[in-house]
């Protein structure tokens, strides 16, 4: 199933002070980071060693988050405050670089921390790319 994340925001009546397009890309980065840190603590729980885990299972979830909240409120148009999406940004952008970091610790056991790791830089990108827009 294609992302609705464009189409929603192309569906909004007004203007929006952001590149429709980079939103909707940050959105969809969001979301599909949260996806993966929830999926990566998840299995870092089922795994034999699960005490060497532990920074990781909370880097994650933490990350996840963040993620969620962040791609809400970039959702939400009416009565904007750029301020408010800035800092969320800079939180995400530094958790998805804390949990990226985390996680290509234990990549090359974990093949599940590998797959978070990349959506973590992906994500942490996206968030900059956007803040760099942003005035």
């Amino acid at each position: 199933m294609p992302s609705t994340t464009m189409p929603m925001l192309e569906t909004y009546p007004k203007s929006i002070n952001l590149d429709r397009a980079k939103l909707a890309a940050v959105i969809d980065a969001l979301n599909t980071c949260a996806q993966a840190c929830t999926a990566c603590a998840d299995a870092c729980l089922s795994e034999d060693m699960v005490a060497e885990l532990t920074k990781c299972v909370r880097t994650n979830l933490d990350c996840a988050d963040i993620c969620t909240t962040t791609a809400r409120v970039l959702s939400r148009h009416t009565g904007y405050d750029a301020n408010i999406s800035r800092s969320l940004l800079e939180a995400c952008a530094t958790a998805c670089k804390s949990c990226g970091d985390e996680c290509a610790g234990h990549a090359g056991m974990h093949e599940h921390c590998r797959v978070c790791a990349d959506a973590c830089r992906a994500c942490e990108r996206a968030c900059r790319e956007l803040l760099a827009t942003m005035s």
